[in-house]
């Protein structure tokens, strides 16, 4: 029989039921050259989707970033027992994207929180780089180089309550997760040229348009570009709402943020995350 291939031990998968998500989350910043205005720039994606009425294109913007990897399963499982990655690409990346048993997350919640936070971790990968390097070449077509901008932690964040994922390799599974925030402050004119001029040439119609030719032409049906937001204006936005109201994506300058979004503000409370 051949074994599943998303499973790291052979165990009940029934009770596999709960996804947990481990991730860093970037706020790239940049200062306008032509006016000194502090600049956000977002990861800006579109993905076609099927549904019952046929296919869209989704778009939305988010904070670059990503899965962290798993860098030593058998202490994961260890301390977590039987557990699911779960897709094949997460399984293939080592993502701490996985499914367990629900009784096994405030251990390995705790866990995670004690091994996000040190430099060179022999368990997590820790480090937003690898990360931001993929999306920088997605996004822009450039290979991001370490003495283009500096980089610092700033926070660690916890989502507790299980929400359902948009993610398109396991969307509708209920998930919790731990984010790792940190501040990349772009330090090359060039880059930071390439920023804006990406973000004000590629229209939403346009965008739309090359997921669905990626799709057409085997791909995932998925297309990447930037997206550049006043940073003042944007906190402000989000400081003159509810808190309840941050919890959900919103609309800003005809663009849909994603929840994360408000994860990465600085000092603005948002009931879905729990700082630790």
């Amino acid at each position: 029989m051949t074994p599943d291939p998303y499973q790291i031990a052979v165990g009940a998968t029934d009770e596999l039921s709960l996804r947990v998500s481990v991730a860093t989350l970037v706020r790239v910043l940049f200062k306008n050259r032509n006016d000194d205005e502090s600049m956000l720039a977002l990861e800006r994606k579109a993905t076609l989707r099927r549904t019952v009425d046929g296919e869209a294109v989704r778009v939305k913007s988010q904070p670059f970033g990503g899965a962290i990897r798993i860098l030593d399963l058998s202490t994961v499982q260890d301390l977590a027992g039987d557990f699911n990655f779960d897709s094949e690409r997460s399984r293939t990346e080592q993502d701490f994207r996985i499914f367990i048993r629900p009784s096994s997350w405030p251990m390995l919640r705790e866990f995670c929180l004690q091994h996000i936070v040190l430099d060179e971790d022999l368990v997590l990968e820790t480090s937003p780089r690898r990360e931001l390097v993929e999306e920088f070449a997605e996004t822009l077509e450039v290979d991001l180089k370490p003495e283009q901008y500096v980089c610092k932690p700033v926070s660690t964040v916890v989502e507790n309550r299980a929400i359902s994922t948009e993610n398109i390799y396991a969307e509708g599974n209920h998930t919790v997760r731990v984010y790792r925030i940190y501040e990349a402050a772009i330090t090359d004119t060039f880059l930071i040229d390439a920023m804006l001029q990406r973000g004000a040439g590629l229209s939403h119609h346009s965008l739309c348009e090359l997921a669905i030719a990626d799709a057409q032409s085997g791909g995932r049906g998925k297309a990447n570009a930037v997206l550049t937001l006043p940073w003042e204006r944007l906190q402000s936005v989000y400081r003159a709402m509810a808190p309840v109201a941050r919890n959900v994506p919103i609309m800003f300058e005809e663009n849909r943020l994603d929840s994360t979004v408000a994860a990465i503000l600085d000092a603005i409370a948002v009931p879905r995350y729990q700082s630790v």
